[in-house]
C-alpha cells in the first residue's frame, strides 16, 4: 500500500533484551531472522524478502526460510480506518534500489508475454490484516522511489479494513470473481482486486490483472512493470502469518495488443440517449461512474460524451474510456471494446478526481452532438 522513501535506518534497531540477527543484505539460510526496519535478504538466488516496517516505530521481526517467511513479532497497532503498519513481503524486481538477483525488471508491459505466479499462505485468527500482492508500474523504468500505479490483489482480508478508494465494479480474473476498488494514495494511483473469501493458495498469470488495469485506462502498454511483491499488511497482530512458498517469473517476447480508442462517428443517437451519473465524494476527492444508454432505434458506432464539471473538480485518472479535460470541459471517448451501442444498449466508464470546495455533479451531457436525458 503506502511506502515511505527508503530511510537510512540504524543497523542496531533491536528490541531491548532481544537476541536476534539483523540482516541488511546477503543471502538467507533457513531460520534467519530480520528485525531491522527495512532489512532484507535474498532467497533462492532470485527473490528478495523484506521486513518493510514503514508505518510504526514498534518492533517487527520476520523469520526467513529458503522459500518464504513468517512474522514472528509484530508490536505495532494501526488505525483500521487508516494505513497498515508494514508490508513484509517477498518480491522480484526493484523496490527503492533494492533489486532481486538476475531480475529482468523493469520491462515495458507491451514486451511481456506472461508473468506466471504461485503462492501458498498461512493465515492466523485474531489479527487484523490483508494478504496481498503488490504490483508496481510507472511510465519510466524506475528502480527507486514511488511508482505512479499500484495494483493490489487481496487474497484475504481479516478485520474492519478495506482497500484504498471505493468499489467501482466486479470482474472475473484468474477464474475467480473480484470486487474492484479504485483510489489514490498520495503520489500514486491504486486499483485493488478484493476476493470475497480467503484464498490460501493460488497459481495465476499476473498479467491478467495488469491487462485489466490497462483496459481501465489507468496505464498504457508503454508503461514499465517494476516489481511484483507478495506478503501481508498487518494493522494489529499478525504473528504466525507466513508465505510458505512463492514463485514468480516475467516472460518477455511480446505482450497482448492494447485496446485502442475508436475514432468517434458523427451518427447521433436517433431517438435520444440517457446518462446516469453516480458520484462518490469525500473531503478532497471524488469518483464518478457514468452510464450511457442508447435510447434510439439505430446502432451507435463510436461515441463521444461531452459535459462540464463544476468549479474545483479535476479528473486525475479514468477507466473504460479516454477522458480529457480542458478547463471545466470534459470529453470522454470510447475504447475499442465498448464503442458500439445497439438500440437500448448501455456502457459505463468512470474516473477519479480531486475536489476543492463543495461537491456537485454536472447537469448536462451531450452524446455525439445530442443532448441526453438524466436518469
Amino acid at each position: 500500500m503506502k511506502r515511505p522513501l527508503r530511510a537510512l535506518a540504524a543497523a542496531g534497531l533491536l528490541a531491548a533484551g532481544s537476541l536476534v540477527a539483523v540482516i541488511l543484505g546477503g543471502t538467507a539460510s533457513a531460520d534467519t531472522q530480520i528485525c531491522e526496519q527495512y532489512g532484507s535478504t535474498t532467497v533462492g538466488g532470485k527473490y528478495v524478502v523484506q521486513n518493510n516496517r514503514w508505518g510504526t516505530s514498534a518492533q517487527q521481526c520476520i523469520n526467513v526460510t529458503s522459500t518464504g517467511f513468517s512474522i514472528t513479532r509484530q508490536d505495532g497497532t494501526g488505525n483500521t480506518s487508516g494505513a497498515p503498519v508494514s508490508y513484509p513481503s517477498i518480491f522480484v524486481g526493484c523496490h527503492y534500489t533494492n533489486c532481486s538477483p538476475g531480475t529482468n525488471l523493469p520491462v515495458q508491459v507491451k514486451n511481456i508475454s506472461s508473468a506466471p505466479s504461485s503462492i501458498s499462505y498461512n493465515y492466523v485468527s485474531g489479527a487484523t490484516y490483508d494478504a496481498a500482492y503488490d504490483i508496481w508500474l510507472d511510465p519510466s523504468p524506475k528502480r527507486d522511489g514511488v511508482n505512479q500505479m499500484e495494483i493490489m490483489i487481496w487474497l484475504n482480508r481479516q478485520g474492519s479494513i478495506q482497500p484504498i478508494g471505493s468499489p467501482v465494479g466486479n470482474v472475473t480474473l484468474a477464474g475467480r470473481s473480484w470486487q474492484v476498488w479504485r483510489g489514490g494514495n498520495g503520489s500514486n494511483n491504486v486499483i485493488s482486486y478484493l476476493s470475497s473469501s480467503a484464498i490460501p493458495s493460488m497459481s495465476f498469470d499476473v498479467m491478467e490483472f495488469v491487462n485489466d488495469t490497462r483496459n481501465r485506462g489507468a496505464i498504457t502498454s508503454d508503461w514499465y512493470l517494476t516489481s511484483i511483491q507478495a506478503g501481508f499488511e498487518p494493522w494489529q497482530g499478525g504473528v504466525g502469518l507466513a508465505v510458505n512458498s512463492f514463485s514468480q517469473s516475467v516472460n518477455t517476447g511480446g505482450g497482448t495488443t492494447p485496446p485502442t480508442t475508436t475514432p468517434p462517428t458523427t451518427n447521433p443517437p436517433t431517438g435520444g440517449c440517457a446518462v446516469k451519473y453516480t458520484p462518490n465524494a469525500w473531503n478532497n476527492g471524488f469518483t464518478a461512474d457514468v452510464q450511457i444508454t442508447n435510447n434510439g432505434s439505430s446502432t451507435i458506432n463510436g461515441w463521444t460524451l461531452t459535459y462540464t464539471l463544476p468549479a474545483g473538480q479535476q479528473v486525475t485518472s479514468a477507466w473504460n474510456a479516454t477522458v480529457t479535460q480542458s478547463g471545466s470541459a470534459v470529453t470522454a471517448r470510447n475504447l475499442a471494446y465498448n464503442g458500439t451501442l445497439t438500440p437500448g444498449g448501455s456502457t459505463s466508464f468512470g474516473y477519479q478526481g480531486t475536489l476543492s470546495g463543495t461537491y456537485s455533479s454536472p447537469t448536462s451531457f451531450t452524446l455525439n452532438g445530442t443532448t441526453c436525458s438524466r436518469t
